[in-house]
């Protein structure tokens, strides 16, 4: 009886982390899929790494390094972005491959500390502890609260920089808090899906959602739900199977994806079939 009850115990912790980082995942990855920065969704990712190592050598909390290397990679990237000779997805990728490589270098030299690397990199949902739930909604309701007070601008920006700006809006400081933001959901989600696989569950629910939405609002929400599915589905599949949690969780997500391919031809108006 005590190890049935530890069982579910571990499962359900791990299902309310899931749809924790689903809450946040949905409207943050909706921006993310129409600025098509799914390329900078990556770079974050692979610069986390770095920053766990760079928190474990300094001797601080890893998550704490991951959510400050992410803010100095966006700072980073917005400062050359004012260039023109090299363009923003070439960008991308220097400071993508560079700050993962930086990192495992970093891991290399760090062999008096044992590192669950296979961990960081794809996550391990099922080991989530309570005080990581704690953790994770604290980190969520941040999120989602300054989301909340940048997404009209955000869309702006999105519909037309030029108008916006012209209206006030200022377009460096709205970014730059973007950026943070998904900084911190990368930090959030290292225990779910792994810092590798972030991205896809940014990307994947708002793709799904984005055909069957009809509104920005709309989107976002049916891209949480999709998320919040992936997650039960993927956990359910982890446990039946023996399979991996966090990739099991975005080949859930993945399934969904094509099965709203066919979902959104059957809401699409006549006119425009």
């Amino acid at each position: 009886m005590t190890v049935h009850r530890m069982h579910e115990s571990f499962i359900m912790r791990a299902v309310v982390a899931g749809c924790g980082i689903a809450l946040v995942a949905g409207p943050l990855g909706c921006i993310v899929v129409w600025r098509r920065m799914a390329y900078f969704g990556d770079t974050l990712s692979h610069a986390a790494l770095m920053g766990v190592a760079l928190g474990i050598l300094f001797g601080v909390e890893p998550i704490l390094g991951v959510i400050v290397t992410g803010a100095l990679v966006g700072l980073l990237l917005l400062g050359l972005q004012t260039q023109q000779k090299v363009p923003t997805d070439t960008l991308l990728g220097i400071l993508s491959h560079a700050a993962l490589s930086v990192g495992l270098i970093i891991v290399s030299f760090l062999d008096k500390v044992r590192i669950d690397l296979m961990g960081y990199l794809f996550g391990d949902i099922l080991a989530v502890r309570t005080a990581d739930i704690y953790w994770i909604f604290g980190g969520a309701t941040i999120i989602l609260s300054a989301l909340v007070v940048i997404w009209r601008p955000l869309i702006a920006l999105t519909v037309d920089e030029d108008t916006a700006i012209a209206e006030g809006i200022s377009a460096l400081r709205t970014r730059l808090a973007f950026m943070i933001l998904i900084a911190l959901t990368v930090a959030l989600a290292m225990k779910v899906v792994g810092i590798l696989l972030i991205t896809a569950l940014l990307i994947i629910p708002p793709a799904a959602a984005r055909g069957l939405a009809r509104s920005p609002e709309s989107m976002a929400m049916l891209a949480i739900g999709i998320g919040l599915l992936a997650v039960v589905g993927g956990i359910g599949a982890s446990l039946t199977w023996d399979t991996p949690s966090g990739p099991s969780i975005v080949a859930t997500a993945a399934v969904l994806f094509v099965l709203s391919l066919g979902g959104s031809l059957l809401v699409m108006p006549s006119s425009t079939r």
